[in-house]
């Protein structure tokens, strides 16, 4: 059978940066750089990025470049015995991921549709928290909109790698990008807004401690989209003449530069109405923002923006969710792309209807304290996606070792000295970020 591939470049760099953009780079990092001291958090995350998760973004792709196959197969072509276990809990984590992030994908399209209809006021009956509480809670509506969103994921990942994954990433990722210039220009020219610019771009390195760094580690880490296997999948389909370290480069700048704007569209914006951008997630997303942007100039038409932008980044990212568990069906159990792809999307669906419930009629329902969707949130974020990003350092840093380095440039090349420092962030200071990662979850 023969193996899918990028087109171009550009289309990899897209779909690839599409798989780290999600909707962590919209809502949960403006939180993260208002939470803890605006430019003093850029700072530390942009050295954490540069100097952190790029090695790692490196490394999973060289993996999957190296291997030519999906994340259990390239762990078991690349380092043998019981290495492709670590491989099968990416695929598995891939699944429970996307099982909780199509539910709330499916809230921000109703939030989308509803910002189309301009009942995003807080004078609505009952107002906006109660207008949250009822979508979540009422059961069908919700798990429609969600399936909806699977159902799109599956469309694009049948279609394969360049007629499907390729081609939609280089449509949506510049639309998210001229949407979010757009949004963030706006909302700089909003009376007030210059001073959430400074608060966000002016570092005041008093305000760095323990607490900052931690946050500004764990978010490089999550934005990256690290220890899932989609990037080892992503790196599968790359021509053996791309140079790694440029393109991950390109890549990683890109997911960065996104979540820049990202904070440059919500922080001011949260000045401007006089409120401080401390709070995050499903609260301000769909509670405090759209009663913001009702109360600016132009707000109906910045709320159709953003929840628009909601709905492209959680797309991208859904895509790279999906294809690592397309590719494992196809590589290891010799299934059809569209019959994996429509597979492991039902698979996706059916879990996602207790995890939606949990919201409503089994909210009362909870293991080890946790309803199903705080449990599997814990166990991805907590536990099995920094373990994986701590498996592959350990496998590109000690186990290949020099023979990483031999294959990190294009075909016929020999490496800079660039390689050296990247094998020696790979194999004692990656792992060590990880390991306080894992630790913070736990505690």
């Amino acid at each position: 059978m023969q193996r899918d591939h990028w087109t171009s470049r550009f289309g990899f760099i897209m779909a690839t940066a599409g798989s780290a953009v999600g909707l962590g780079n919209i809502w949960k990092f403006p939180y993260m750089a208002g939470a803890h001291g605006g430019g003093a958090f850029l700072v530390l995350y942009l050295v954490c990025v540069l100097g952190f998760g790029l090695s790692l973004v490196i490394a999973e792709l060289l993996v999957g470049r190296m291997s030519r196959l999906n994340p259990v197969g390239a762990y078991r072509k690349v380092a043998g015995g019981a290495w492709p276990a670590v491989g099968a809990l990416g695929v598995f984590t891939a699944i429970i991921i996307l099982s909780f992030y199509c539910v709330v994908a499916g809230w921000t399209i109703a939030y989308l549709v509803y910002a189309v209809e301009g009942t995003l006021t807080p004078t609505r009956a009952g107002g906006l928290d109660a207008l949250f509480d009822n979508l979540i809670g009422s059961g069908l509506t919700p798990l429609l909109y969600a399936f909806g969103f699977v159902i799109a994921t599956i469309l694009i990942v049948a279609r394969g790698v360049g007629r499907g994954i390729e081609r939609a990433s280089k449509l949506f990722m510049p639309l998210l990008v001229v949407l979010l210039l757009v949004m963030a220009i706006r909302a700089l020219t909003l009376p007030g807004a210059t001073d959430g610019l400074w608060f966000f771009l002016k570092p005041d390195f008093s305000a760095l401690d323990g607490a900052t760094a931690s946050a500004a580690l764990g978010q490089a880490f999550f934005s990256l989209s690290l220890g899932l296997g989609g990037l080892i999948t992503y790196g599968s389909y790359m021509s053996s003449q791309q140079h790694l370290g440029r393109d991950a480069l390109a890549v990683v700048l890109l997911d960065t530069g996104i979540a820049i704007l990202a904070g440059l569209m919500i922080i001011p914006t949260m000045f401007a109405a006089g409120m401080t951008p401390d709070q995050g997630g499903p609260g301000t997303t769909f509670k405090v923002l759209p009663a913001v942007f009702a109360s600016l100039p132009g707000g109906h038409w910045i709320a159709i923006g953003f929840f628009a932008l909601l709905v492209l980044a959680a797309l991208t990212s859904s895509i790279s969710m999906l294809e690592p568990v397309v590719a494992y069906l196809v590589d290891e159990r010799r299934v059809s792309r569209t019959k994996a792809a429509w597979l492991a999307g039902a698979v996706c669906m059916m879990l996602a209807v207790p995890v939606s419930l949990s919201f409503g009629a089994w909210q009362g329902v909870t293991l080890f304290g946790m309803t199903l969707f705080g449990l599997f949130d814990y166990f991805a974020s907590n536990l099995s996606l920094p373990f994986g990003g701590l498996m592959i350092a350990i496998v590109v840093g000690w186990i290949l070792g020099p023979k990483a380095i031999a294959a990190i440039g294009p075909a016929g090349s020999t490496p800079g000295l660039w390689a050296q420092g990247w094998l020696f962030v790979v194999r004692f200071i990656a792992p060590a970020g990880i390991v306080w990662i894992l630790v913070q979850g736990l505690l």
